[in-house]
């Protein structure tokens, strides 16, 4: 007569709050982060303050394109996994861009071969 609760299975489908929570963050796409990383430090602005961030904006880890309330949280992140994995990445080749993934669908510019005559 027993027998598994009915309502069990929605409970596992349910995002976590977690993930939820990261998914309202807009992050920067691996290219760009690629791309700010590339930049020489000359070119690098000191963070502005901002009231909106975590920590006024200046507590940022720019591999991971995170911000964090303080200098301590800052530091125990750049112990993490995830964030090694990240820099890792990131050390390696560039990844792919908006253009590549154009070109491997087939919507880049024609390529009509060499021209044989010229008119």
């Amino acid at each position: 007569m027993g027998g598994k609760c009915p309502s069990r299975k929605v409970k596992k489908r349910r995002y976590s709050h977690k993930t939820a929570r990261r998914a309202k963050f807009l992050l920067k796409g691996d290219d760009a982060v690629y791309d700010d990383l590339q930049k020489p430090d000359s070119e690098k602005q000191p963070l502005p303050l901002d009231e909106d961030l975590p920590g006024m904006g200046q507590y940022y880890c720019l591999h991971c394109d995170r911000y964090f309330a303080n200098v301590t949280v800052r530091d125990e992140h750049f112990k993490t996994k995830r964030h090694r994995k990240r820099v890792k990445q990131m050390m390696g080749p560039a990844p792919h861009t908006q253009l590549d993934a154009e070109l491997a669908a087939g919507m880049g510019m024609p390529d009509n071969g060499p021209k044989l005559m010229s008119i």
